[in-house]
């Protein structure tokens, strides 16, 4: 089904910036268990360069490029 705009966007399928606007200046948090999906090390590819988020043993996180 298509929204009234016509643009076939369902609520909640709106780009990012479209979604920060409608919630205000900030997003929700996106929770971690989302991120690393069971796993305590992912890799993430961001303006060509690679970083790495771990979760450590006393569950911190560790952002590194």
């Amino acid at each position: 089904m298509n929204s009234p705009s016509g643009n076939g966007a369902q609520p909640g399928n709106e780009p990012l910036a479209a979604a920060d606007k409608r919630a205000g200046d900030r997003p929700a948090p996106l929770p971690s268990d989302t991120l690393l999906q069971g796993r305590r090390l992912v890799e993430i590819e961001h303006n060509g360069e690679v970083y790495r988020l771990q979760a450590t043993r006393l569950g911190k996180l560790i952002l590194t490029k």
